[in-house]
């Protein structure tokens, strides 16, 4: 299957809940995660709905067709010379590129009739620049690769089975055509990395050293999942002889999250209610990269898993913290409005020390939110004083 058929039914739908209305819609993720093809594919249902495509404008501008729109002015003109009466769709996809691009947006708003959706690959889109032209006039749909329940309806394997290989290889819309070919994933992976590297994080920010940042991003993908501090970041620096101050490596850590390859969740004190800074856990955008970059290897599944269920929960629209007290940790406090869930996840069960101790730290939360352990096993689905067991395949396919 080609990677322009891969339907994102549930982004679409957002944009379509938004269509018209008077806010910018922000598409953000990282590179190849299906942003362009997302666009593609609501140019495609504005047009069955009977606008004109003579009223939508659709520029990429990582196309070389477009390399001549160096700043908003000349973007500015672009625009207007091709928009004539009635209201126009403007699909701007990677606009990061033109320089000062958000002072044209502000202005196409206040001179045409138009309704604007703009993409990026990093979270400088939405800068204190961007604020300053358009606050409160834009809603940001953010975009992960492929769930587990998107490459299921795609490939339509047995769960099992294709469970085995999201773990390995992730999902990246871009990998349905190298059916599970390990070197031209790997190949494929590692371009990725390497593009978000250059384009993300060198090109946007003053970093030299290019090996204390591959040595820094590959400490934290190795280390999802695991509290990490920058001062514990610069020890590990110092003894592979890179000793670097703790202030860049708070730069460093930052880049990598607003290129969207690393996630941060805070740690959340259960009976102070409070957030406690540092140390934190940071998770990476897809399981495929860090395999790609650390080896396929069968190592640190439980945290392979726990990495899943994050980018899972976010998806839904949580916001997800670490819980700690003085005796448990909880891996998730996901949190949606009225909505809360605790979470813990586990490879296995079986070793009853291990299911005592994720089973305690979910029953030493007192309040009647819902409280679910999840694993591999197949045990499936029980509930136990109020602590919900499932198959980890069934909550992502819930």
């Amino acid at each position: 299957m080609k990677t322009n058929m891969i339907s994102r039914v549930a982004y679409l739908k957002k944009l379509i809940e938004f269509r018209d209305k008077k806010v910018i819609k922000v598409i953000t993720g990282i590179r190849r995660c299906g942003k362009s093809v997302l666009l593609q594919q609501f140019r495609d249902q504005l047009i069955s709905s009977g606008v004109d495509p003579k009223k939508i404008i659709l520029m990429n501008f990582e196309s070389l067709q477009y390399e001549n729109i160096e700043n908003y002015k000349i973007f500015y003109d672009h625009i207007r010379n091709q928009i004539q009466q009635g209201r126009y769709y403007l699909l701007l996809d990677e606009i990061q590129v033109v320089d000062r691009w958000e002072k044209a947006i502000a202005s196409f708003q206040v001179d045409f009739d138009c309704d604007i959706y703009i993409t990026g690959s990093n979270a400088f889109l939405l800068s204190s620049d961007l604020a300053t032209f358009i606050s409160g006039r834009y809603v940001e749909i953010h975009i992960f690769p492929l769930s587990f329940k998107e490459t299921l309806s795609i490939q339509r394997d047995d769960p099992q089975l294709l469970f085995r290989d999201y773990i390995k290889y992730g999902g990246f819309p871009g990998l349905v055509e190298f059916e599970k070919r390990e070197d031209l994933a790997k190949e494929y992976l590692d371009g990725i990395y390497n593009t978000v590297v250059v384009k993300d994080i060198l090109s946007r920010n003053n970093f030299q050293n290019i090996s204390l940042l591959n040595l820094i991003l590959k400490f934290m993908i190795d280390n999802v999942g695991n509290l990490v501090s920058a001062n514990n970041i610069a020890d590990y620096l110092s003894s592979n002889g890179q000793k670097t101050h703790v202030d860049t490596v708070l730069n460093y850590l930052e880049a990598f999250e607003k290129a969207f390859i690393l996630y941060k969740a805070d740690r959340y004190n259960l009976k102070g209610k409070r957030i406690l800074r540092s140390p934190q856990k940071f998770y990476i955008v897809d399981s495929g990269i860090r395999n790609a970059i650390l080896g396929f290897r069968d190592l640190d599944i439980g945290r392979v898993l726990e990495n899943i269920v994050y980018l899972e929960l976010k998806r839904r629209g949580f916001d997800v913290r670490v819980g700690v007290d003085d005796q448990f940790e909880i891996d998730f406090i996901a949190t949606k409005d009225d909505e809360k869930l605790y979470i813990q996840t586990a490879l296995s069960l079986a070793d009853e020390k291990v299911k005592n101790r994720e089973f305690q730290g979910l029953l030493s939360i007192k309040d009647n939110y819902r409280k679910i352990l999840l694993s591999m096993d197949f045990h499936i689905s029980e509930e136990i004083e109020g602590i919900s067991f499932q198959n980890i395949i069934d909550f992502l396919l819930n």
